[in-house]
């Protein structure tokens, strides 16, 4: 069974309580849910650490996602245990502070693989990805390292390690490529872009990460992305 699995908590250290952030009328958070929900998936969870919980559960009701906490550190662990106690072993992992993250993209993904442990696209802006991993691959991780940085960001060391795991990056589509440019949400000059982004192309649905790219190759309203991000 296909899950997607958002990982969101209130309090990011660079920017605190951005998945309440208002965002075109709504939350930074339900844009984002609204985003993933054409994905072609039989589970939606929003997976968070206790701590959030009374924040995220009244944005959660009437949506398509169900409410998961788990540990607050170990983001690798949260995952797992909410891809088993939804019954998931392909888990699509998305991240709240991404509201233009592209199910489209998704879905290719999803309808592209095959034996893979982990697969994901090369050439979207950053911020419209998703990553499209197996539940055992993220348990075989686990078992391997208790590195914070892999516990925390869950599928570096399954990509850093071609050998133990079947990875693959695709080149995407032409039309959903904008390399160097980014639309996640880290700072407030993001959230300035990105309010930006919303008053000029939002129209009350998630906007089309086709007509995202090529706003973005016209325009100069985005930083460029740093090296260390490409991942």
């Amino acid at each position: 069974m296909t899950g997607v699995l958002l990982q969101v908590r209130i309090d990011s250290t660079r920017l605190p309580g951005k998945a309440l952030l208002p965002l075109g009328g709504k939350t930074v958070c339900e844009q984002v849910m609204d985003a993933l929900s054409p994905i072609q998936a039989q589970v939606f969870v929003l997976v968070t650490e206790e701590g959030s919980r009374d924040a995220l559960a009244p944005l959660v009701k009437g949506s398509r996602f169900i409410l998961f906490t788990g540990p607050k550190e170990d983001v690798l662990l949260r995952y797992i245990q909410g891809a088993e106690y939804f019954g998931v072993d392909t888990v699509v992992r998305a991240t709240g502070d991404n509201p233009l993250v592209s199910a489209a993209l998704a879905n290719m993904l999803l309808q592209q693989r095959e034996e893979e442990d982990y697969l994901a696209f090369d050439g979207p802006p950053l911020g419209t990805g998703v990553e499209v991993v197996r539940t055992s691959a993220l348990k075989k991780a686990a078992e391997c390292t208790q590195e914070s940085y892999h516990r925390e960001h869950v599928c570096p060391y399954i990509y850093q390690n071609p050998l133990s795991f079947r990875v693959q990056r695709l080149q995407a589509p032409d039309a959903y490529c904008a390399p160097g440019h980014k639309v996640t949400l880290d700072t407030s000059e993001d959230y300035s872009r990105l309010l930006t982004i919303y008053n000029d192309l939002y129209k009350d649905s998630p906007i089309d990460t086709r007509v995202l790219c090529e706003y973005l190759k016209n325009r100069n309203v985005l930083s460029q992305v740093s090296p260390e991000h490409h991942r």
